[in-house]
């Protein structure tokens, strides 16, 4: 016959001792950027007004279902960071937006021109960035950039570039808009 069951307060906890994960979950609601808890404030509400058909009365069950499910999930899976900052974000879009305009422009003259100015090739480049969400912008942006597309990063921090001419020297601009990117992140390239 067994003895009897002793339950360690360290192996199972009681509610009356404090738990390994309580400080960690307490740090991530009160560390959640506005953004995020208001995002996912608005992600429930648009799921509970298709889920009630958008009867009204249904919001008295709904907003206390709401602020649960913004709570429980800020506790339990917050958002990966890092987070954008507002100042380079500002100054990013319309970077982004002339970057695109002018690329454009530039790649459409040299194709429809009388003379075909074009001499393709790589460029190799070397990322500086080290986050994985602002080399991910870095590789989607980089066609903003007149006759530019990524084409490979390989193990190591190499990026292989399409250029639509070699000629060009890219090296700057690619420079240029590596600290825009890190900006838009807080991070400076390395």
């Amino acid at each position: 016959m067994a003895g009897p069951v002793v339950c360690d307060p360290a192996v199972v906890p009681h509610t009356s001792y404090p738990t390994r994960e309580a400080p960690a979950m307490a740090h991530r609601l009160t560390s959640s950027p506005p953004t995020a808890i208001l995002t996912r404030l608005l992600l429930f509400a648009g799921v509970w007004l298709i889920l009630a058909g958008g009867v009204a009365e249904s919001w008295i069950f709904g907003v206390p279902a709401i602020l649960f499910a913004t709570w429980a999930s800020l506790a339990l899976q917050p958002l990966p960071g890092p987070w954008l900052r507002w100042r380079g974000l500002a100054r990013f879009i319309p970077f982004f937006l002339w970057g695109s305009l002018r690329g454009g422009l530039d790649v459409a003259l040299r194709v429809i021109g009388p003379r075909l100015r074009i001499d393709p090739g790589f460029h190799r480049f070397r990322l500086r960035l080290r986050g994985r969400a602002a080399r991910v912008v870095f590789l989607d942006t980089l066609s903003l950039l007149p006759g530019t597309l990524s084409a490979e990063l390989t193990e190591g921090d190499a990026l292989l570039v399409h250029v639509i001419d070699r000629r060009v020297d890219l090296e700057p601009r690619l420079i240029e808009l590596e600290h825009r990117v890190g900006a838009l992140f807080g991070e400076q390239p390395a």
